[in-house]
């Protein structure tokens, strides 16, 4: 169940893009750039972290830089749909650090992933090591990107600002 939207003022909104495009920027820049002085710009971005509204910080890293150069969607389907088989299947997918990300899915398929992988021999070993052995597995069908035309982390805000 959706968690209820917190109310967020102009400031904090400014904040949030701002952290969204560079996390690393000092507070003084920070508040230069959102119109705010140090100190009430630190009690918002503490107050934000501590809300939950900013989860964490982290570093993007480019991927092929890491020789990461396949980027695969998969779609998967199950024989069932039950608690179980979505589970053994979550639980599967969550270890394997290749798979960026994971969905429950309406429509065709139950679950769509996204894998990055160094090669197709590397994602033939995770469909033959992994996703071809988890009980309840009935279909799996492959995309593979062939250029990244958009990326971004960062969340719209304004749809906030109405």
């Amino acid at each position: 169940m959706p968690e209820t939207r917190p109310a967020l003022d102009e400031a904090s909104l400014r904040i949030l893009d701002a952290l969204q495009k560079n996390s690393e920027i000092s507070n003084a820049e920070l508040a230069e750039r959102v119109g705010l002085s140090a100190s009430p710009c630190w009690r918002r971005v503490s107050e934000l972290r501590e809300r939950g509204v900013i989860r964490g910080a982290v570093a993007l890293v480019d991927p092929l830089k890491l020789g990461l150069a396949v980027n695969v969607f998969v779609h998967v389907t199950l024989k069932q749909q039950d608690k179980a088989s979505l589970k053994l299947f979550t639980d599967s997918i969550a270890r394997r650090p290749e798979v960026m990300e994971c969905y429950l899915m309406t429509g065709e398929a139950d679950f769509l992933l996204r894998v990055v992988v160094e090669d197709l021999l590397r994602y033939q070993e995770l469909m033959l090591e992994c996703l071809t052995q988890i009980p309840g597995v009935s279909n799996i069908r492959s995309s593979f990107a062939l250029d990244q035309v958009k990326y971004t982390t960062a969340l719209p805000t304004d749809h906030l600002r109405r």
